[in-house]
């Protein structure tokens, strides 16, 4: 287990509810990113993970499975990381939530760290699902809208993929739902016909 996470893992890790389990590692991750100056490098690194655990239906399984062993899941985690160029504080995180057993809160850690970050900066942070990746071009145009509708200085995008939504987006900013998905025009559409018959 690397130094930098000895004492944290393993506190942490006591705990038997899940309920706020990746939001204590995030803010232990926080805290050393904070530390090290290195809050930046380690968004953009949780960012990339998490979007190839949201594209690869094999890495969502890997880190989700019960059955494989802890040892093989951080091995498997960490060639992934290589793989992505993702290395430093955030593989030395990466490595010690799967020997602590919790590599399927992951994509929650991410996500609670990043909004922490987000909250610490004053950014609207806005969860946009599309059913394929947005570009870098599109995101920024996505921001500069979200920021002109929501009278924001800053909006940080929380971009996920679900193939589910068929096409469009669903844009979620606190309680606020836009939902422009084909899966939901459908419904409606299917609705509509329910009442006609």
């Amino acid at each position: 287990m690397p130094a930098a996470f000895r004492g944290r893992g393993e506190a942490l890790d006591v705990t038997t509810a899940t309920t706020g389990v990746a939001g204590r590692y995030a803010s232990a991750l926080f805290e050393l990113a904070d530390s090290s100056k290195a809050l930046d490098q380690v968004a953009q690194d949780l960012t990339t993970f998490r979007n190839l655990v949201a594209e690869s239906a094999d890495l969502a399984r890997l880190i989700a499975s019960p059955v494989i062993g802890r040892a093989l899941q951080g091995k498997a985690l960490l060639a992934v990381l290589d793989a992505a160029g993702i290395s430093g504080l955030t593989r030395n995180f990466v490595g010690t939530v799967a020997a602590n057993g919790r590599a399927r809160d992951l994509p929650a850690m991410a996500s609670a760290f990043l909004a922490e970050l987000a909250r610490r900066r004053g950014e609207t942070t806005a969860t946009v699902t599309s059913a394929v990746p947005l570009s870098p071009a599109q995101l920024q145009q996505l921001s500069d809208a979200l920021r002109s509708v929501l009278g924001s200085n800053k909006v940080s995008i929380d971009a996920r993929v679900e193939p589910d939504i068929l096409g469009g987006l669903v844009v979620k900013v606190g309680s606020r739902l836009f939902d422009s998905s084909v899966r939901s025009k459908l419904q409606r559409l299917q609705l509509a016909m329910k009442g006609v018959a």
